[in-house]
């Protein structure tokens, strides 16, 4: 049986029982970290899958397809992270017409007790779902009185005396603040993907990139970068990163290039991750290649020395 499913009808997947966290889990911080870890000890304890639901695409984007909210993880991270911390399935449910008009108890009997068999449900704080957001603890508590599951809510994380929250941590990445970013996910923010072919612009003037693409979802940053490149056989190798549209040269949809320094080598179709170490700028529109070219070669420098320096302030 596949560990990733996105569909809610079909058999039972957990004839056995399981239990399901349920969130949008948009860049797996903290507060997300400990209710999945907090399912998984369940299901251990009980003996039966532990199960992450969330959804693709988010209600947030699908409600809004023309201004969708900042995403700080694809969906693809996403589950990634989610069976790294040790649940047994991901279901990446398809967040459509169907399952917008779907209410809360019918959520509850025909996804958590009849496709899950769900013994246990645990969410986060402010947790609403179904129709309208009709749905909440309570609801849930009452659905499951009657379908055989329980229901609780973990308390939520606190850090510097505020909620962690993925809303928190796209103004800190806004702010350029990667520090503050880094406490509240628990790790240094990146960008993962399988870089592809460009038009090849950057290698002409000098800085060749890989290139991650974004697919229709908005990405939570938007500038130039000093940045660190991790796979591929790489270890956190130095660059400076432009992520955006390219106004100088009529781009449209976000894009982010990455220049790695003295590096000599084939990306395409590697998987990477770019890590963001400090913001260097915002994008610009400049009225030739020639100058859009100097302001590179400043950029580099910038980044150059920023990475050197911060890395003799680690070692």
């Amino acid at each position: 049986m596949s560990r990733l499913f996105r569909d809610v009808d079909g058999g039972p997947r957990c004839p056995h029982g399981s239990v399901v966290c349920i969130g949008a889990f948009d860049g797996l911080h903290l507060g997300h970290r400990a209710l999945v870890r907090h399912a998984v000890a369940r299901a251990r304890a009980l003996e039966v899958p532990a199960i992450a639901l969330t959804f693709q695409p988010l209600p947030r984007e699908y409600f809004a397809p023309d201004a969708p909210p900042p995403r700080l993880l694809s969906a693809r991270a996403k589950a990634r992270g989610l069976l790294e911390l040790g649940v047994d399935q991901v279901g990446l449910l398809r967040f459509d017409a169907r399952m917008a008009g779907m209410s809360a108890e019918a959520f509850c009997r025909d996804v958590l007790a009849g496709r899950l068999g769900a013994r246990e449900v645990w969410v986060g704080p402010c947790f609403r779902f179904g129709k309208g957001r009709a749905g909440d603890l309570a609801l849930l508590r009452e659905q499951g009185a009657v379908l055989g599951f329980e229901a609780g809510e973990i308390d939520p994380v606190q850090l510097d005396g505020d909620r962690v929250s993925s809303t928190r941590i796209r103004a800190a990445l806004q702010a350029g603040d990667f520090a503050l970013a880094e406490r509240l996910l628990g790790r240094p923010y990146a960008i993962g993907g399988r870089v592809r072919r460009g038009r090849q612009l950057g290698r002409t003037l000098g800085y060749p990139t890989a290139n991650l693409h974004f697919d229709g979802v908005t990405p939570a940053l938007s500038g130039i970068y000093a940045t660190r490149v991790h796979g591929a056989g790489l270890d956190a190798w130095p660059s400076v990163s432009s992520l955006g549209t390219r106004p100088t040269v009529d781009g449209v949809e976000p894009l982010l290039e990455a220049h790695l320094f003295d590096f000599d080598g084939d990306l395409y179709g590697r998987r990477i991750e770019v890590e963001f170490v400090a913001r260097l700028r915002d994008e610009e529109k400049f009225d030739t290649l020639a100058a859009l070219t100097a302001q590179m070669h400043r950029d580099a420098e910038q980044a150059r020395a920023l990475l050197h320096h911060d890395r003799r302030a680690t070692a």
